[in-house]
């Protein structure tokens, strides 16, 4: 009688995305500048080396995966998608020693406009069909430094039409800091004060 081959132990399983270790954060912090907030916002994964009590780890961000719709289930998901690696190297908790690469410069200083900052460049459109963007730190769409995408503003090529307002409001992706086409239509409005105010409420800290 056959037997069917036995799966691989469950113990070989790579593990899925998780919070970035405490050595790495560490060692991000203190070797590489970055806010301690934002590490926390960003993904490891991770596996077991074969030699010693290293970990293989790559860094990403989650959000920007989603944008570009590609699921990261481990450490061998980011083979067949290298943009997506901020960092990658190797950690060992028991000689406390991390050796980390940058993969891909992110410029993670975005400046928050205040409202009145968002009116101006609102205001600022005087060509029909000209387009602003603003990161959103909450909503429906995914990328950008600020993690749910960008708002972006049209001066509609139709107003004054019929029935038609002067600004078009879209909610959209964002990948290599820009927004994938205009995104999915939110709303229009004459009023730039109510425009801004809208974008201003979900443009700030990036907190996902």
């Amino acid at each position: 009688m056959f037997w069917s081959k036995k799966p691989a132990k469950e113990e070989g399983k790579l593990s899925g995305p998780k919070e970035i270790p405490g050595s790495v954060q560490n060692y991000l912090v203190a070797e590489r500048k970055m806010d301690p907030d934002l590490i926390k916002l960003l993904k490891a994964v991770v596996r077991k080396s074969t030699t010693g009590a290293t970990f293989n780890i790559r860094v990403f961000d989650s959000s920007e995966a989603k944008a570009k719709e590609v699921q990261v289930k481990d450490y061998t998901s980011l083979d067949e998608c290298p943009d997506l690696i901020i960092y990658e190297g190797w950690f060992d908790n028991e000689a406390k020693q991390v050796k980390l690469e940058e993969k891909k410069k992110v410029n993670w200083d975005t400046p928050i406009f205040t409202q009145a900052e968002i009116q101006q460049k609102i205001e600022a459109l005087k060509e029909p069909g000209k387009t602003v963007f603003f990161y959103m730190a909450r909503g429906i769409k995914s990328g950008g430094p600020l993690g749910m995408g960008a708002a972006v503003v049209e001066l509609n090529p139709n107003y004054p039409g019929k029935k038609q307002k002067k600004y078009i409001v879209y909610s959209a992706d964002v990948i290599d800091m820009q927004p994938v086409g205009t995104g999915q239509k939110m709303f229009d409005s004459d009023k730039p004060k109510h425009v801004a105010h809208w974008i201003k409420d979900a443009h700030d800290k990036r907190m996902y």
